[in-house]
């Protein structure tokens, strides 16, 4: 593990990159509050993870461009009445032209309303979870989504999260190559030790900086790479 960098160094290497301070702080994403993220009903986290679930892989546009048919054809994604289908029922919407033709992806709205159902039970609902669950071990919350929905795994959740607001770092391409690049971490990024290590640099930069891990992130993917943000 190599000596960490301070976050006021990437920052100005960012800011240099983007035109200075104005120009990265357009950039940055920022984050909502606990209150807001509890306003969250299950059919709009269930929608927005549904989306964030066919955009992996897609054209980001293609999925936009159908999602009204696919509020329509899954009840506005309120999670009782998807539960409601039937397999045959899902291996329809899973073959109609108006949608996009993907089973397993389909299959994924089914079972991750079944995710939400069940936590709604446990927790009160998931807006809660998300809302009250800590930032400092936000790849906790990545794992638990990986765990207990469907097809949420890799960058799939955390963009998920960071979508609607719930603080989050991403591991792009060039947020990976410079952890690779400084040398800290030990392990590739699927494992949990390496996430352990990220999440513990972040918390450090977190600190020093008394920035949200959504604008860390960010600052970071301008510091470096490509600026795949």
């Amino acid at each position: 593990m190599s000596q960490l960098e301070s976050f006021s160094s990437i920052y100005a290497r960012a800011s240099e990159r983007k035109g200075g301070k104005k120009g990265l702080e357009a950039l940055l994403p920022g984050c909502l509050t606990r209150t807001d993220i509890r306003q969250y009903d299950d059919a709009t986290l269930l929608s927005a993870m549904s989306r964030q679930v066919f955009q992996s892989g897609f054209v980001w546009r293609v999925v936009d461009n159908k999602w009204p048919a696919y509020e329509q054809s899954f009840f506005h994604f309120v999670p009782e009445k998807v539960l409601m289908l039937s397999p045959e029922q899902i291996q329809a919407r899973a073959a109609d032209a108006t949608l996009i033709r993907h089973l397993k992806k389909t299959q994924a709205i089914y079972d991750n309303a079944l995710m939400i159902h069940d936590i709604a039970r446990e927790h009160g609902s998931l807006a809660k979870l998300i809302a009250e669950w800590p930032t400092e071990d936000i790849v906790g919350l990545w794992a638990l989504l990986k765990k207990r929905g469907a097809r949420l795994g890799g960058n799939t959740g955390p963009y998920f999260l960071r979508g609607i607001g719930k603080d989050t770092f991403l591991l792009t391409d060039d947020v990976q190559g410079y952890f690779k690049a400084h040398k800290l971490v030990d392990a590739g990024f699927s494992s949990q030790t390496a996430l352990k290590q990220v999440q513990a640099v972040f918390n450090q930069w977190q600190q020093e900086s008394g920035r949200c891990l959504a604008d860390i992130s960010r600052v970071l993917a301008c510091s470096v790479g490509d600026n795949r943000i």
